[in-house]
């Protein structure tokens, strides 16, 4: 009897193991589908991505593809290539190359002799000028001149700045083309940086890869110039001789800090140039392992149920006097288990829908943005003309208390039979009118809202205008302005939104000097590199540190409530980005905050 009784102990816990290695295996096997399924279609979605960026690039390529190729027929470059030492005929083809360079909008654009010496170059006039740079160890110099297409990205030797090259060979004139026996090679530039600036919005990381498995455009920045594998001698040989990445150690994404490396895991490609490059991203598995849980789960319900099932059938077997009490409990525990699965899978369908909402809302929300940004800037023009309000009630009363003296006297003296000054009085009475007209057509002008073209703009006009704006804000404060412009220097830009951004910085000047001692606020207008450069700086404590870092971010302000919305410095730097330039602000060596706008100085010979 002992015997039997452990027998059955025996094959009772046999069987329970049995059962929980079966119920390890299906849920185990759920999981593993669930993350199969999951990342396939991450995957798919991620091919998706990668087919639009590489559109986007191949796009980019090709469109510059032809540019050297028609260059290299103009008559200009086989005469410079015949005439390198005559300057009138060199200055006329850096002329040309110059236009061309900006109508195309390319970095630069530049023509070699047959040993690889620049003789003519569009950046001629610029203190990074390739003139007599020779260019004959980069392989798209070694192709073109052997007749073929030249083709290479790297890090320019000159301006440290990467690029991509396209080059092409010129042959002198009344030579046929093709003949392998050129006479010089004409080069074009292209930069690739905004592709770089367009994958930032990407939660992937993105990364375009060379033939060797260099990293060389990435919106992970520690990435950049590192390799995917660790480099073969021939690679690195091959990347020293070219000097294709100047002044960078390729070393493997793997040397990184585990930190910098987050991310990098199983990645996807697709061929892109002709150049053997690969466009790769990095899909993100958190998403697959959440959904490989969620089929876990519901295998786990599911097997569930069948175990209560089970119990249900052993439980009738053993009180057939319970069976109608058993079923109606085993129907509710059913019914339960269904509600809990159909509520699980409309949960992952309101998911999928969801996904595919967000994406087609990703494009409008886009064109939204840009609208949404002249809304601001339209915002803040209104929100300083509602501060600049008093000021100008001010600027308006004396004016009007003028034109009811002089009237009452005007009156009075034709009273008097004294025509002659109450024709004084009366031209009194029209100077007051048209002072009270300029300003309310100034304050017109400034509220009115611009989308006109870029044109030329004279800043020392545009600040003397924003200082006339801002008159009765000076006096109140009491405030000495010390203006030490420069005339005549113009630059490219809306005249209405460049004194926006004027007025804005001088307010926040003078409410800062306002507080001080010395109540200073200084403007200065130079030019510097080839830019209008104008500073603005006041006298006062100056810039923290916890608050430099944070000057342009909207809403952010430092003064009292009532007195800003925190959105002036936010708009400003948008419309001097809109504009092509750069607006930073750090604290002065004289003390106080110096705030620095520069801009292209505008040429009638170029278009922006």
């Amino acid at each position: 009897m002992k015997f039997l009784n452990a027998t059955v102990l025996l094959s009772n816990r046999v069987r329970t193991v049995a059962a929980l290695l079966l119920v390890f295996a299906v849920v185990l096997a759920a999981y593993l589908t669930g993350l199969n399924l999951a990342r396939q279609a991450a995957h798919e979605s991620s091919a998706r991505q990668l087919h639009l960026i590489s559109l986007d690039i191949e796009s980019i390529l090709e469109r510059y593809e032809t540019l050297p190729y028609a260059l290299s027929f103009l008559t200009e470059m086989s005469q410079a290539l015949k005439q390198p030492h005559n300057p009138a005929t060199i200055a006329h083809v850096n002329e040309v190359l110059k236009r061309v360079q900006q109508q195309a909008k390319v970095a630069s654009i530049y023509l070699m002799d047959a040993s690889g010496k620049t003789i003519a170059t569009s950046n001629w006039d610029t203190p990074q000028s390739y003139i007599g740079k020779n260019f004959g160890f980069r392989p798209y110099f070694k192709d073109a001149l052997a007749g073929g297409d030249g083709r290479f990205y790297g890090i320019g030797s000159t301006t440290a700045e990467p690029g991509y090259f396209i080059a092409q060979p010129v042959y002198a004139k009344g030579q046929l083309k093709d003949s392998g026996n050129a006479s010089g090679v004409i080069a074009v530039k292209i930069s690739l940086n905004s592709f770089v600036h367009a994958w930032e919005r990407l939660e992937d990381p993105v990364a375009l890869v060379d033939n060797w498995g260099v990293i060389f455009l990435s919106n992970r920045p520690a990435w950049q110039y590192h390799s995917v594998t660790p480099l073969a001698p021939l690679a690195q040989q091959a990347i020293a001789t070219t000097l294709q990445y100047t002044g960078q150690k390729v070393e493997p994404v793997a040397s990184l800090p585990a930190t910098l490396q987050a991310g990098f895991d199983v990645p996807q490609g697709q061929a892109v140039g002709r150049l053997g490059w690969q466009l790769m991203t990095f899909p993100d598995h958190a998403a697959s392992t959440r959904t490989a849980s969620r089929w876990a789960l519901m295998a786990a319900l599911l097997l569930a149920m069948a175990g209560l099932s089970l119990w249900a059938v052993h439980q009738r077997r053993r009180r057939l006097q319970e069976r109608g009490q058993a079923r109606l409990a085993l129907q509710q525990a059913a019914d339960d288990l269904e509600q809990k699965i159909n509520d699980r899978t409309a949960e992952l369908t309101q998911a999928n829908q969801s996904i595919a909402v967000k994406y087609s809302k990703l494009k409008e929300a886009q064109a939204l943005l840009r609208d949404t940004q002249n809304e601001l800037i339209q915002a803040g023009k209104l929100a300083m003309l509602g501060q600049m309000a008093a000021g100008m009630t001010h600027e308006l009363n004396q004016p009007l208390t003028a034109i009811r003296a002089f009237s009452d006297n005007a009156k009075t003296f034709l009273e008097r039979g004294q025509s002659d000054k109450a024709a004084e009085n009366l031209g009194h009475i029209s100077a007051a009118s048209a002072r009270m007209g300029a300003i309310v057509g100034q304050m017109k002008e400034f509220a009115r809202k611009s989308d006109a073209p870029l044109v030329a703009v004279d800043l020392a006009q545009a600040v003397q205008s924003s200082l006339h704006l801002l008159q009765h804000d000076v006096s109140r404060s009491g405030c000495s302005v010390q203006v030490d412009v420069q005339a005549g220097v113009k630059v490219w830009g809306d005249t209405l939104r460049v004194e926006q951004v004027l007025i804005n910085l001088l307010r926040n000047a003078i409410d800062a000097a306002e507080s001080s001692a010395e109540k200073l606020v200084h403007v200065a207008l130079r030019q510097e590199d080839g830019l209008a450069v104008l500073r603005v700086r006041d006298s006062g404590s100056g810039l923290p540190q916890a608050v430099a870092s944070r000057l342009f971010e909207p809403f952010f302000t430092t003064k009292p409530a009532g007195k800003g919305l925190g959105l002036g410095l936010a708009i400003s730097s948008s419309i001097v980005q809109a504009m092509n330039g750069q607006l930073t602000a750090q604290n002065s060596s004289h003390g106080g905050a110096e705030f620095e706008l520069r801009l292209a100085l505008f040429q009638d010979s170029t278009h922006p």
